[in-house]
């Protein structure tokens, strides 16, 4: 252990409340950039999870004036080769319709889904509170509210009226929500087959739905583009979430920038707070720096002392400040709680970003000791030791 690091040790040890001070300092800095950080983080992805992350990202739909797609298959199976962050792809069948039981008639969407478990994007089974998920013809899914509205049990028969008025019975085999009133109200699903033959489909879709993995969600605009080249079809139009949520867009990026800007000024505060009390350390140990370069230390070893200091001082102050901002943010998701017991934002934990805050915080403390170190390699021992 060289004696630079010895010295900056013992200068440590031997004002340990100031040292305590510092490193408190520093700890309170990264845990509130962790906190922030992850609140933003976890907020984004709680928004994007509700509003799309059960749903298309990107959809396939017809130019032509019928809004039928043809040869979906041979589509899907090219959609499926692009790989490029494609999660699940799958065809719908949708109609509007109309949905007639007892005495009472409401407008509907009939959606004809790939309810396979492995491609069905909106994760329905996971969504039915009572029944099960339709496996023979001419079985639908309702939602809830629609439910509540026409008093509706499991094994009920319904009958769908097309828009050309041809009325098809289906069987009742299970409620879902979706936790969307609109789509509880008015999606009334089954599967693709089964749309196909109430609204005469034969074998077209009406749209060809994808869904991204949790990375590739901000590129849909990018993978559109190349969907759209593969398919190499002027009778359809590919759509993103990206271009129909411009506001959740903007909305998402002004919270990164106050994230970041809060960021920002706790981390040049951190840094100042520092380097001030750092600078105060040289004025306090100029005799024993005197002394030591009376004995033959160089000015490059003197400096390294107090950058030394920065250096242990950040990576303590980063493993506390960790700890703290990981605490925070259980303690937040465990009493900022939504009315049903839920957090109001759930706990996330991005590791990566941890250990960045971390990597800066002490970075941050080795650079704001660069200007005590600067300052004490230029005492002159013989003043120092006369005046002290």
């Amino acid at each position: 252990m060289n004696l630079p690091f010895k010295v900056a040790v013992r200068f440590l040890k031997s004002s340990k409340g100031q040292t305590l001070l510092i490193v408190v300092g520093i700890a309170i800095g990264v845990s509130v950039q962790i906190f922030i950080g992850s609140l933003i983080q976890g907020l984004q992805k709680s928004l994007i999870d509700k509003t799309i992350g059960n749903s298309s990202q990107i959809t396939v739909i017809s130019n032509k004036e019928n809004k039928t797609v043809e040869n979906w298959e041979e589509k899907v199976s090219q959609i499926n080769g692009i790989g490029n962050g494609i999660e699940k792809v799958s065809p719908a069948a949708d109609s509007p319709a109309f949905i007639k039981y007892s005495d009472k008639t409401d407008p509907i969407i009939v959606r004809g889904l790939n309810l396979d478990k492995e491609k069905d994007l909106y994760n329905i089974k996971s969504k039915i509170y009572q029944g099960s998920i339709p496996k023979k013809s001419y079985e639908v899914l309702i939602g809830k509210d629609l439910q509540k509205d026409l008093k509706l049990k499991v094994k009920d028969k319904i009958s769908l009226i097309t828009p050309n008025g041809k009325t098809k019975d289906a069987t009742i085999t299970g409620f879902y929500d979706l936790k969307v009133s609109s789509i509880n109200k008015s999606w009334v699903i089954t599967s693709l087959k089964t749309s196909q033959e109430i609204f005469n489909f034969k074998d077209k879709v009406t749209s060809i739905e994808m869904q991204l993995n949790s990375k590739d969600v901000f590129k849909a605009d990018e993978i559109s583009i190349k969907v759209k080249e593969k398919l190499a079809d002027k009778d359809i139009e590919v759509q993103n979430w990206k271009d129909q949520n411009e506001e959740l867009l903007s909305g998402l990026s002004g919270q990164s920038v106050s994230s970041l800007m809060i960021q920002v000024f706790v981390l040049i505060s951190v840094t100042l707070g520092i380097a001030s009390v750092l600078a105060v350390t040289v004025v306090q140990k100029s005799k024993q720096i005197g002394i030591l370069k009376a004995m033959g230390i160089k000015d490059r070893d003197a400096s390294k002392i107090f950058l030394y200091e920065g250096f242990l001082l950040g990576i303590a102050g980063a493993i506390l400040g960790i700890i703290l901002g990981i605490a925070l943010m259980i303690i937040f998701s465990h009493f900022a709680l939504n009315p049903d017991g839920t957090a109001i934002v759930p706990l996330y934990i991005d590791y990566r970003f941890i250990t960045v805050s971390g990597v800066i915080a002490v970075a941050s403390a080795s650079i704001a000791a660069l200007i005590p170190a600067g300052s004490s390699s230029k005492l002159e021992p013989i003043e120092v030791i006369k005046n002290g």
